[in-house]
């Protein structure tokens, strides 16, 4: 009976772990997907040079930087994974999340400062380890930067 009521206790901490999981996550995708909304003016890509036509006035380094922690149920998805091996999909919306996060903090850091564009956007990716003395990931970090430019009008 005892064991009936272990496997029971763990099931339903892994059912509300998934679904506070799910609700956090979808809370935060509708939040940068506005957030993104109001960037679209202010591009941010991967070239390194800039169009010849236009002067510049202003270039600053500009970065992002988030961190974002592991639900209980994509930890134990992972942990499953990682026996047989393959994509660790459960951490690949984490990653996105993070990654779009990062973009719209460097930003806004860029919009205080006037920019027209941010170039040569780079991204750096660490997984956070150390949960419990044991070498696991319990959260990553995303930095995002590049420079920002102000032309002359």
């Amino acid at each position: 009976m005892d064991a009936l009521i272990s496997l029971i206790s763990i099931f339903v901490l892994m059912l509300l772990g998934y679904s506070v999981g799910s609700f956090v996550e979808k809370v935060h995708y509708a939040s940068v997907k506005k957030r993104e909304n109001q960037f679209l003016d202010l591009p941010a890509i991967t070239f390194r040079k800039l169009p010849q036509d236009k002067e510049v006035i202003d270039a600053q380094l500009v970065m992002g930087s988030v961190v974002i922690s592991l639900d209980y149920f994509k930890r134990f998805l992972a942990g499953l994974r990682h026996i047989v091996g393959g994509r660790i999909k459960s951490y690949e919306t984490l990653l996105d999340r993070a990654r779009r996060e990062a973009i719209l903090r460097m930003k806004e850091e860029a919009r205080k400062l006037g920019a027209d564009v941010i170039l040569n956007v780079r991204f750096e990716t660490a997984g956070i380890k150390k949960v419990k003395r044991k070498q696991k990931v319990g959260c990553f970090e995303v930095l995002a930067y590049g420079t920002a430019i102000k032309f002359a009008k």
